[in-house]
């Protein structure tokens, strides 16, 4: 990365609960995996201008694996295929957002 500012930089929820909890968690669908396959694939474009990151828990572990990118406000759903990791690389190189794996609001 240079020294200059960040474009947008995108959150991965990698949170792991504990198995007995009553609710769901991002890490037991493959986050951290996913994590870096959007980041491999964003360095893999070029993209330099943009950080992809892995969070804390986002709240939203029963949608799928949770994905914010600021500062757009932008939330997805990012299943664990190669279909959807490139669609939303085109949204961090500057691209519209990937409709299809927005998350819905409950």
């Amino acid at each position: 990365m240079t020294d200059e500012k960040l474009r947008l930089h995108a959150f991965v929820c990698t949170n792991q609960r504990d198995a007995t909890k009553s609710r769901e968690c991002c890490a037991a669908k493959n986050s951290l995996d996913v994590m870096g396959k959007l980041k491999r694939a964003a360095r893999t474009a070029g993209i330099t201008d943009v950080r992809v990151n892995k969070s804390g828990c986002l709240d939203n572990c029963e949608q799928g694996i949770s994905c914010v990118v600021y500062p757009e406000g932008i939330w997805y759903t990012i299943p664990d295929d190669d279909e959807a990791i490139s669609r939303i690389v085109e949204h961090l190189a500057g691209g519209k957002p990937a409709e299809e794996f927005r998350m819905v609001s409950e």
